[in-house]
């Protein structure tokens, strides 16, 4: 379904907007010069960091959104496939083993930095191997730097990876495509040898049609129009995003005329639509959000020499101090599960929060066209009864404390939504310290480990829930706090199982074990998303690329109005 415009609550009528299409391959033969500025509201920005080695998010999502970054393919917005981009195209072979990639001629990098060739490829997919903070880089590592795999560059602009085992197309294809937090980008090598690496992350060389220009931490990202770019050079000749964690802030920026768009919560829609001449797009399936529960890492830390990860903490009331999931230790800390879970009243907040943009969710990871194959059985009624019951069969009857943190993303209402879920704990007697901090200051204790609450966190549409249970692996950089030797086990056969049916059969047999431990996965709701276009936009008749849709992507193809 393709982004449409939101009727008036008014009842006036809406401003119709043009479809995605597919990403043009050649740049248009008459160029007009760039001029004026695009001002977006971010609730956080951070530093600029560009380097595939040294980002993490919210820096990621930032860039692709742009973008300023660009990737081997795209997400396609109507059939959410992935399609070329510095890539012309892949081959794969028959035994699943070997990928072939097909490099673009004549794109060129920001700064001055010449021609992107396969060695700029192969040493930004080193950079994310080599990453202390990406999510996929043990993905990288096993499938495009393999001990027991090759590769080689038979010109400049190809490039033949064997990963020595057959792989699932889905983990491979999740690092070629953006606009993802899981992407592998490439930028130049040459920036890299030359100026060296911090200068290489701060003031980057990629090779989308925006460049970073200047940034000022806690303030801004301005942008430039990169006029040589080989898609679509921007209309405008500035992109600056402004950091203004406030709504109301970003808001009143919007009223003023002083933001052109920004990331807003639904229920600033009444407020948009007093603006004259702004318009709002409606984007379907832009997310899904879920609960996660960390403590639970039943594995030793990863080089820890047999000690627990920093996290792992069995005097939680939800982490059992076995594994083992027949255990009566095991069964309480799973009722202490299903109580929180069963507490939340998610069509409330689908309803009153999200106002209507949105639907339940059973397990996160499985938002988008995967959900219609959960078993009818996999619904979460609220039930704040039973939830005190069981409580109280746990051995807490008075309740307990945790720490509860929204993972600020840019989703819509994901701190309101969060706060809903303290309120809905707290009525069946959970004493919840809510910790509402950047999530520049929160991923980096998800990564180490160290986090020992609740999360409420909104992820992107999958290409296939097996995308998302990487999280789950031990050798993860990044983790949702949730480990079991069952998980590690079984996932690693789905990301190498390369025939859809049998794929789909073993996401069930994890889709059972998260559902009935209530372990990992537990679901809130898919969100719809809505993006503010202010009077001096046109609507843009180019191309919305599908994934981390609460960033508002195509600024290349935006117009004056």
């Amino acid at each position: 379904m393709a982004p449409t415009s939101v009727p008036s609550s008014s009842g006036g009528s809406a401003t119709s907007v043009p479809a995605p299409t597919t990403a043009p391959t050649a740049m248009p033969e008459v160029m007009v010069k760039p001029s004026g500025t695009i001002n977006v509201g971010q609730k956080e920005l951070g530093p600029y960091f560009g380097s595939p080695k040294l980002s993490g998010n919210p820096q990621i999502f930032l860039n692709n959104s742009a973008p300023i970054t660009e990737t081997l393919g795209m997400y396609d917005f109507t059939s959410n496939k992935v399609v070329p981009m510095l890539a012309e195209s892949w081959d794969i072979s028959a035994d699943g083993t070997t990928w072939t990639y097909h490099i673009r001629k004549g794109v060129q990098f920001h700064k001055g930095f010449g021609e992107m060739t396969v060695e700029d490829v192969v040493f930004s997919f080193g950079q994310i191997r080599d990453s202390e903070k990406h999510a996929r880089a043990s993905n990288a590592r096993k499938i495009f730097f393999p001990d027991d795999g090759s590769q080689s560059a038979p010109d400049d602009y190809t490039w033949v990876v064997n990963s020595g085992v057959a792989f699932s197309d889905v983990p491979i294809l999740e690092l070629l495509a953006t606009p993802r937090a899981t992407i592998a980008w490439i930028v130049s090598k040459k920036q890299f040898d030359q100026d060296g690496e911090k200068e290489a992350n701060r003031n980057t060389s990629a090779t989308g049609p925006w460049e970073i220009d200047e940034w000022r931490t806690g303030e801004f990202w301005r942008m430039k129009a990169f006029e040589d770019h080989w898609r679509k050079a921007p209309a405008f000749a500035e992109l600056v995003e402004w950091e203004i964690p406030e709504e109301s802030a970003r808001v009143a920026g919007f009223k003023t005329g002083i933001l052109d768009t920004f990331v807003m919560a639904l229920d600033s829609i009444s407020e948009i639509e007093k603006v004259d001449g702004a318009q709002l797009l409606q984007v379907p399936n832009a997310g899904q959000a879920g609960l996660n529960i960390y403590g639970q890492t039943y594995l030793s830390a990863r080089d820890g020499g047999g000690a627990p990860w920093p996290n792992y903490n069995p005097d939680l009331p939800w982490v059992s101090p076995t594994s083992d999931v027949n255990s009566p230790e095991w069964e309480t800390a799973r009722k202490v599960r299903e109580a929180l879970s069963i507490a939340i009243d998610r069509q409330t907040i689908v309803d009153e929060l999200l106002l209507g943009f949105g639907h339940p969710l059973a397990l996160r990871d499985w938002g988008g066209p995967d959900e219609s194959r959960l078993p009818a059985r996999m619904v979460w009624d609220f039930d704040p009864d039973r939830a005190r019951a069981l409580l109280a069969e746990a051995g807490f009857p008075d309740g307990f404390g945790l720490t509860l943190s929204p993972a600020l993303r840019g989703a819509p209402s994901e701190v309101e939504a969060c706060e809903a879920i303290a309120q809905y704990w707290d009525d069946i007697g959970i004493d919840v310290t809510f910790q509402n901090v950047p999530y520049g200051t929160l991923r980096p204790s998800f990564v180490a480990r160290t986090y020992e609450g609740f999360s409420c966190h909104s992820v992107s549409i999958r290409l296939a829930p097996v995308q998302g249970y990487a999280n789950y692996l031990n050798d993860s950089v990044f983790s949702y706090g949730t480990e079991h030797p069952f998980l590690e086990e079984k996932i690693p056969i789905i990301q190498t199982t390369t025939d859809r049916v049998a794929r789909e059969s073993l996401e069930l047999e994890v889709a059972d074990f998260q559902w009935d431990n209530v372990f990992g996965e537990v679901g809130l709701y898919v969100f719809d998303n809505v993006w503010p276009i202010g009077p001096k936009l046109a609507t843009w008749d180019g191309f919305i690329k599908q994934g981390d849709l609460w960033q508002i992507n195509g600024y290349e193809y935006m117009e004056p109005q």
